[in-house]
Formats: structure tokens, sequence, C-alpha cells
């Protein structure tokens, strides 16, 4: 064990550093999580502030941790059209897609960014939990001939509405042309990247994915913090204030091995995530088909919760849901994720609950860090819900 010039940050051998690491640290990480057995800065000491920076100007982050499964061989496409339940014929090369990767019984094993790269080239950036073992062992299973591998690479985002004059600064203006959710290839100053209008704010932003991150992660993010000096970029951690209003679910918290897509909002209302329809045998399909037939018993809802401020971010591991006519009897679910919005004045998350207190304007009683306080069953995402803001183009921004 290694002790970090942080104070009261322990380093573990075991756990991995982002290619990042040491450049993302200079800018004063206040606090580590750890997020695919690798080091990830959670933020830089104020939470809210780093929720406004993003909001009015341009911000970095430190995303290595989301690693990649790369899938490469003859049998690629197909096999990676069977790992998803999105029908992956619709989708082009050089465009990108959030999928699921489910297991037999239906259950969400990841939810990564999917890019194709080439007909039978394909990368998974993952969510935070192991999808490389899984994906080797059915390729093996079912006797596929694709090569599955964790490459050398590490993404970063620049997030924010002047994210586009960062990234003109490093590529030149055509990079504003990337349509939302593709990607392209691109060189800067001898780095091979992948630039995608991705990421996880549901703001204008992109995502640089470098190889060889390794050796070359350090200089890549100096050359991002040079170029986006002049305007005003600034370092943050995920901004779950912001991913919570834009309805973006977390793996590990409102998504996890135990509930499905259906549960969750994506089958019976965003059905193209869950194509049952199409010709594909993926895993989980028969599962997913049974469960859609029987319907399901409890749904993942958006609430508004009345009092105190619940923080900048509150994973759920301590709210508990119940009737508002029993405040301290039955418990009848969870939170899975809550923060306070700023724009909003209030706090705002996501609730696992029984279909029966689905419908907008259900009244709930949630116990807080505070005690009880009154909520709201509401519609989810908060803000945006056409997602009008990343779909702009960056010119116009």
């Amino acid at each position: 064990m290694s002790i970090n010039s942080n104070p009261g940050v322990l380093l573990y051998p075991r756990i991995r550093k982002s290619p990042f690491f040491y450049a993302s640290r200079r800018h004063g990480v206040a606090m580590y999580s750890v997020y695919n057995h690798t080091y990830h800065p959670r933020h830089y000491g104020d939470p809210v502030a780093e929720y406004w920076a993003l909001l009015e100007g341009v911000t970095l982050w430190d995303v290595g941790v989301e690693r990649q499964v790369e899938i490469t061989g003859p049998d690629a496409f197909e096999f990676t059209n069977m790992l998803v339940p999105r029908d992956l014929t619709k989708c082009k090369v050089g465009q990108c897609k959030y999928v699921f990767v489910t297991g037999t019984d239906g259950g969400i094993l990841n939810d990564p960014v999917l890019l194709r790269l080439g007909e039978n080239h394909f990368w998974l950036s993952l969510a935070d939990s192991d999808v490389l073992m899984w994906a080797k062992a059915l390729a093996h299973g079912l006797g596929m001939d694709v090569d599955i591998r964790e490459p050398d690479v590490g993404p970063v985002q620049v997030q924010g509405p002047k994210s586009g004059a960062v990234m003109a600064e490093l590529f030149g203006k055509s990079i504003l042309d990337i349509p939302y959710y593709y990607a392209v290839e691109r060189e800067l100053a001898g780095m091979r990247v992948v630039v995608s209008r991705t990421g996880y704010t549901a703001e204008l932003g992109y995502e640089i994915y470098l190889h060889d991150a390794s050796r070359d992660g350090v200089r890549l993010w100096d050359a991002i913090w040079e170029a986006g000096e002049p305007h005003d970029l600034t370092v943050i951690g995920p901004c779950h204030i912001r991913r919570i209003e834009a309805g973006i679910l977390s793996w590990g918290c409102d998504i996890t091995a135990d509930t499905n897509p259906f549960e969750v909002g994506y089958g019976f209302e965003k059905t193209w995530m869950v194509d049952l329809d199409q010709e594909a045998d993926f895993i989980g399909k028969d599962a997913l088909r049974r469960i859609k037939q029987d319907g399901v018993s409890r749904k993942l809802v958006g609430v508004r919760i009345d009092g105190p401020s619940v923080g900048s971010f509150n994973d759920g591991a301590m709210i508990d849901v119940f009737e508002v006519h029993d405040p301290h009897g039955l418990r009848i679910g969870e939170v899975t994720s809550a923060a306070h919005s700023p724009r909003i004045e209030g706090n705002i998350g996501y609730a696992m609950v029984p279909i029966a207190y689905q419908e907008p304007g259900t009244e709930l009683v949630v116990h807080t860090q505070h005690g009880p306080q009154q909520a709201v069953v509401s519609e989810k995402p908060f803000l945006d819900p056409t997602k009008d803001i990343p779909k702009r183009l960056a010119r116009s921004a």
C-alpha cells in the first residue's frame, strides 16, 4: 500500500491508475472512487461549482476508467449483435449507440456506449462492471471467430457549451461537423485518437479516445489543457446532478444485473433498445419476451423530494421509500440516485417502486439522511426531455 500526496487518500497496488491519473491529480482531486478496478476522480472540491462550470463553460474529465472491450474478427458483427438487444443492422460504421449487455435472464450486465469503427470492429465503452470475461466466455462457448481484448485506449470527456471551441482549437473546425452519437478518427500531434459526440452530461460535448494511452495519456491531457486555457477550461469529476436532471442512469445504482430494461424504462417506452422483432437471437431474448408479455411488478420512476438538500449526489444506499399514509411502516422501495438540483431548486432522483406507485403525482415518503421527507413521483428526464441541448450544432453553440 502506498500513500498519495493528497492526505488521507490511500492507493492500493491492485487498483489501476487511469492513463491520465498523474495529469488529472495536478488539479487537486478531493475524492477518488474506484470504477472498473481503476482510480476515478470523483470531484475536485465543490461539486456544485463543477455543475455550474459544466453548464456555463467547458470542462475536462478524466474518464480513463471507461475501459474498452474491443471486438474484431470475421464474426465480430454477428457476435456483437448477439451480445446486445439493440438491432445493430441499424448501426452504421462510424456511429455510436447506447446499448445494454443483457444476461440470459434479461438482467442488465452493463450499459456501454458502443462505437462501430468498422464492419467487423467494435468498442464497448464500459460502465462499472466486468464484461471482458463474459464476452470471451460467450465467444468461446459458441465457437465464434472473434478476437476480444482490452486495448490500450483511454477516453477523456470535453463537455459544456464552449466545448466546440476547444475541440476546434485541437482538431480544426471540421470536427464541429460530427453529428450527435457519431465518431471519427483523427491525429493530434502524432497521437491517434477517436473523437465522438457523446458524454455523460446531456450537454454539448465530446469524448476523445486515445490509442497507446498508457504512453501518451499525460501528453494528450496537456494538449487539451493548453487549448482550453483561453476558454477557461475547468477540470471536474462526473456531474451526477446534471446526469440525474437529464435522465441518464448509472450502472450499479439505478440499473444492475438484477434489473431488466422494462423495469427501468427501456423496453415498453423505448422499444429500439430492446428489439424483440429483429432476426438476431441475442442473449436474453427469450427471457425479455416473457417479461414483456407478463409485465413487471416494479418500475424506476423519477421523484421530487421536498425538504433539506440531500447533497450533490446520494447513491441511494441510505434512502428508503415508504407509503405516504404509513411513513414508518412497510418499506416499499428505494431511491437509487438523488441530488439537489440548483436550477430546479429542489431534490430530484430516481426510485424503484411497485407499479402501483408509478404514476406521476403519486405521493411518497422518502427517508433521507435528514429523516422522513415528502416526495412525489415525477416525469423524467427532469430537464430537456428531447435532448435538444446535446443535439444542437456545435457551430451554433
